[in-house]
């Protein structure tokens, strides 16, 4: 019994040392231009569907189903941050979206009208690990989430206004631009360049 359980131990030790050696080496490539293995597939897709089971909201939702502003809004907020990688009602993906080994849906040709609002809420909210999704929980607030993924969940039908909105993103001023960098230390205001 003390020699099963010995091997035992050693058996769990190697498989240990084999999978830091095949980290550290560099044999799982960490690389964006690299599509994700097969195991990798396996093990992310397991761990967000549970996740998302234990974690996604049920109904009755915070917010309810949009107005018609509300939905103006989430077209708003989605074409301000979220088309870049998800594209808008032509379809073309982004050279920012084709950068991903792991592709964003375009939702133009693969929406999300069929998923559960609190799932859509739950990806845009927290992000998804392991790909380019972001988490938006701490530069959005509750309502503007909801209003992004009950927009999202109503692409076939949406009023006119937010129809506008997704089909000419043209229309949507642009996201509050970042704030001016600020002056390296020991460099001179700018005042003083020019000379």
């Amino acid at each position: 019994m003390r020699a099963f359980i010995g091997g035992f131990v050693l058996a769990l030790i190697l498989v240990a040392a084999g999978g830091v050696a095949v980290v550290l080496t560099g044999i799982v490539p960490a690389r964006q231009d690299v599509k994700p293995g097969t195991m990798e597939n396996w093990a992310a897709k397991k761990s967000l569907a549970a996740t998302m089971h234990r974690e996604m909201p049920q109904p009755p939702y915070a917010f309810g189903s949009s107005d018609e502003a509300g939905f103006v809004k989430g077209a708003t907020l989605y074409v301000q941050n979220c088309a870049v990688c998800h594209g808008t009602a032509h379809g073309t993906p982004t050279a920012i979206a084709q950068g991903f080994a792991v592709r964003p849906p375009q939702f133009a040709k693969h929406g999300v009208d069929d998923d559960p609002v609190g799932e859509t809420y739950w990806k845009i909210e927290h992000g998804i690990r392991f790909t380019g999704m972001p988490a938006f929980d701490r530069t959005m607030d509750e309502q503007s989430i909801w209003q992004i993924a009950y927009f999202l969940k109503n692409l076939p039908s949406l009023p006119p206004a937010a129809k506008a909105l997704w089909n000419d993103p043209s229309k949507v001023p642009p996201p509050t631009p970042a704030p001016a960098p600020s002056r390296m230390p020991g460099m001179p205001p700018e005042s003083e360049h020019a000379g």
